[in-house]
């Protein structure tokens, strides 16, 4: 089975015209996502600039994304795989493409098609060292300004068995454009190893497009009437006066020097949970994400001991369906103010989340760093420092193995933790629809957090979660005070 390519997700949460409506302005319609004429000067996407800034200052290799792959069953043709991997760089653009700083403001080049070449060593190695031999191999940095934004090593075990490692850097991919990357390398591996080029569906949009077509969207932020000026005072209104930073239980006290090595703790809630939670979120006029990030906003405020916290998620930026098959980062964080000591009890909380999220999907396009630079804070202050992630995965029928090939996971060891406190969370579905469980890891830096205070975090969501599933309607201020028991019907390790 191809493991990667026979499961897809995609984010639960997608901005929908008729939720958002009440708070958007009446403007004309921005012109639909084509083709665009090319100018000598390629901006960065607005997801793009975070990543940019956190790479000039020193932390690029916090945004590696790194990911593994174990090829086993028939030969594997390393000559193929290598000749795969430089098809699918000259295919997506932004695999090719380097992020030098300008007089005015970091830029994309992309790098020829015909010249772009990956650089493949092929090592041999045996499963006990693999790990860690991965984990080295994805943490060095990339230089954007002059490197192209990904490396692949193929790990030999043996003639019917081996690892390909892939570390690209997030500017240049997120969390959707793995399946697309991986089906195209698939298609191209089989192409070459029977002596022809891959024949790839042609893309109607390539990342350029869409960035130039972005910011004829967004206009100039020195226009007060466009949509970006319009985003960005939408933001600046909604944060001031919050507290900031939040004052959580660490530890150790933050080190002049960055360390964003992590741990984790994985999470499920099972089935029975799973149900429940959907239940109350119909009864609400909510959904399932809105619920969570109410369990969540509720934790958090409990752990920083304030009633006014600002959390994070992320949205994948690709509603139109052009872009289900780039390979790019169009996905960015938007932020969530959530305010318990303005609601009454847990209902009126959820009703606040739901509406504080779908203002927060309407306006999706400001750029961290520039929100940063707006707002009366100490620059040093991170814009959030909790984050909760949702997608949604359906069981897919079992793809047939291309020429008996098994293309599963393989772990890389490599464990960053960007916030203090992060949930990747997935939700879970059998063929028929019915829910089975969430699930996903729990992530926090070891150099501010001992793991036993990462588990009471952890336990303290857990009973949260659990409290709104029950259809607890109570008040707010109790919850506030909690101390974590272990409960049943959710599993950590």
């Amino acid at each position: 089975m191809v493991g990667p390519v026979a499961v897809w997700t995609r984010p639960l949460e997608r901005r929908k015209p008729a939720d958002v409506a009440e708070f958007l302005h009446v403007v004309e319609e921005p012109e639909p996502l084509r083709r665009m004429p090319r100018s000598p000067r390629i901006p960065l996407a607005p997801a793009q600039e975070r990543m940019w800034d956190a790479a000039a200052a020193g932390r690029s290799a916090d945004w590696n994304v790194a990911r593994a792959f174990r090829i086993r069953g028939a030969v594997v043709n390393t000559a193929a795989l290598r000749a795969a991997i430089d098809d699918v760089v000259r295919r997506h653009a932004p695999l090719r493409t380097c992020y030098p700083g300008t007089a005015d403001g970091p830029i994309q080049m992309v790098m020829d098609a015909d010249v772009a070449r990956v650089d493949v060593e092929v090592v041999d190695s045996f499963p006990g060292e693999l790990t860690e031999r991965i984990a080295e191999f994805a943490s060095r940095a990339f230089d954007l300004a002059s490197e192209l934004p990904i490396r692949a090593r193929i790990y030999r075990l043996g003639s019917r068995d081996v690892v390909l490692a892939l570390v690209v850097h997030h500017i240049s991919l997120d969390g959707q454009s793995i399946p697309p990357l991986m089906r195209d390398l698939v298609t191209a591996y089989l192409a070459r190893g029977a002596g022809v080029a891959p024949a790839f569906t042609p893309l109607p949009v390539d990342y350029i497009d869409y960035t130039l077509w972005k910011h004829e969207c967004l206009g100039a932020y020195d226009d007060p009437g466009s949509r970006a000026s319009a985003q960005l005072r939408y933001w600046a209104n909604n944060l001031v006066g919050r507290p900031t930073p939040l004052e959580l239980p660490y530890d150790r006290p933050r080190s002049a020097r960055s360390d964003a090595t992590g741990d984790i703790i994985q999470v499920r809630f099972d089935a029975a949970l799973h149900q429940a939670l959907l239940g109350r979120a119909r009864q609400a006029g909510a959904s399932l994400f809105m619920l969570l990030q109410t369990a969540f906003a509720l934790s958090v405020a409990a752990f920083a001991k304030s009633p006014d916290v600002t959390v994070a998620t992320a949205v994948s930026g690709r509603d139109d369906p052009q872009l289900a098959d780039l390979v790019g980062n169009l996905a960015d964080d938007v932020l969530l103010r959530i305010r318990v000591d303005r609601a009454t009890d847990m209902s009126d909380l959820i009703d606040q989340v739901r509406r504080v999220a779908l203002a927060a999907f309407a306006h999706p396009d400001t750029p961290n760093p520039r929100l940063r630079r707006s707002l009366p804070q100490d620059p040093a202050h991170p814009l959030f420092q909790a984050t909760l992630i949702l997608q949604r995965a359906d069981a897919a029928p079992p793809a047939q193995s291309p020429a008996g090939i098994s293309i599963t996971d393989f772990p890389t060891g490599v464990v960053r933790a960007k916030h203090d406190l992060e949930f990747g969370l997935t939700e879970n579905y059998d063929h028929t629809g019915a829910p089975t469980g969430i699930t996903g890891p729990f992530l926090y830096p070891t150099a501010r957090f001992d793991r036993s205070t990462a588990a009471r975090f952890v336990e303290t969501f857990g009973t949260m979660v659990e409290l709104v599933a029950s259809g607890y309607t109570g008040p707010l201020t109790p919850l506030l005070h909690h101390e974590p028991r272990r409960r049943g019907r959710r599993r950590t390790r």
